[in-house]
């Protein structure tokens, strides 16, 4: 589920702002940005993360602010000496006239030093991996809050499933007088009479009624989108157990289809009703990649 949060933490050492951004992704995959001096930090960052966020892929930004009482900044000799002198050069070649900037020169990367590892405290690590705590605590929120939405709305789609195979289960109880009236024309036509047995009329239309029964996956269909329903009411993790029903939903829904091209038009009505069943089913299936 996608998701953003961030965390400002201030010790008497540094400030540290730490955000992280949430994207869509089967498993967790986490990418961190943060300063060269923070980087022994990202394995106890990754086990901190990893307790706390099930899937995702992350973006972890960490920014970090040394006070001036506790990390003077260096000044960078050698860098500001190379700038003023290529400054120099270009403005005699170029016959351009003008000063070099000193706020433009400090600003340039590595003019001014940063703290080292060793120079950080246990208080700048305690703080980073509270900030990391914290925003996972507020991202699972902002995500709890979308995943409870989007299972709402997979709710009213499971409903929708359910309401189509109710109808496919009303136009199947009345398939086998069909059946009989469509065997009669066939039969008539090719005999040309209307001359037929009705016993054996009605034996060949039981038999064609039961090579396109579709009972049984009507009633499967309905059970797993029941248990769909309930494991989305019920909350918690859901990410594999739907993606197994989502399979078994689909598979009873083309079973429906290759079962209705005997029913005339009965089997044009069921068609049109397993293919909107189908929708449905692949309309969930891309709001689950959403969900844990």
């Amino acid at each position: 589920m996608t998701g953003f949060a961030r965390v400002r933490q201030t010790t008497p050492q540094a400030e540290i702002v730490l955000s992280i951004k949430s994207v869509n992704h089967r498993g967790l995959d986490m990418h961190f940005h943060m300063p060269p001096e923070l980087d022994p930090l990202e394995s106890e960052l990754r086990s901190t993360l990893k307790r706390a966020i099930a899937r995702g892929h992350l973006q972890i930004h960490l920014l970090f602010s040394p006070t001036p009482e506790s990390a003077p900044a260096p000044l960078n000799r050698p860098l500001l000496d190379s700038y003023l002198r290529a400054y120099r050069e270009a403005a005699e070649a170029y016959q351009l006239a003008g000063q070099p900037d000193l706020n433009s020169a400090l600003r340039l990367p590595g003019m001014l030093g940063a703290a080292t590892r060793e120079e950080l405290d246990e208080s700048v690590a305690g703080a980073v991996l509270a900030a990391a705590r914290e925003a996972a605590v507020l991202l699972n929120a902002v995500r709890e809050r979308e995943g409870e939405a989007i299972a709402g709305e997979l709710g009213e789609r499971c409903r929708a499933i359910c309401g189509l195979v109710e109808r496919m289960e009303q136009i199947r109880a009345g398939s086998v007088p069909a059946f009989q009236k469509r065997l009669h024309e066939k039969l008539s036509d090719l005999l040309r009479g209307p001359s037929i047995d009705p016993q054996r009329l009605a034996q060949e239309a039981a038999i064609l009624a039961d090579r396109s029964d579709i009972s049984e996956e009507l009633l499967r269909l309905r059970t797993h989108t029941e248990q769909l329903a309930g494991m989305l009411a019920a909350g918690g993790e859901v990410g594999k157990r739907l993606d197994f029903l989502l399979q078994e939903m689909n598979r009873e829904s083309n079973t429906i289809l290759s079962k209705t091209g005997g029913l005339g038009d009965l089997g044009l009505t069921i068609t049109e009703l397993a293919l909107a069943a189908k929708s449905e089913i692949d309309k969930i299936r891309e709001q689950a990649l959403n969900l844990e």
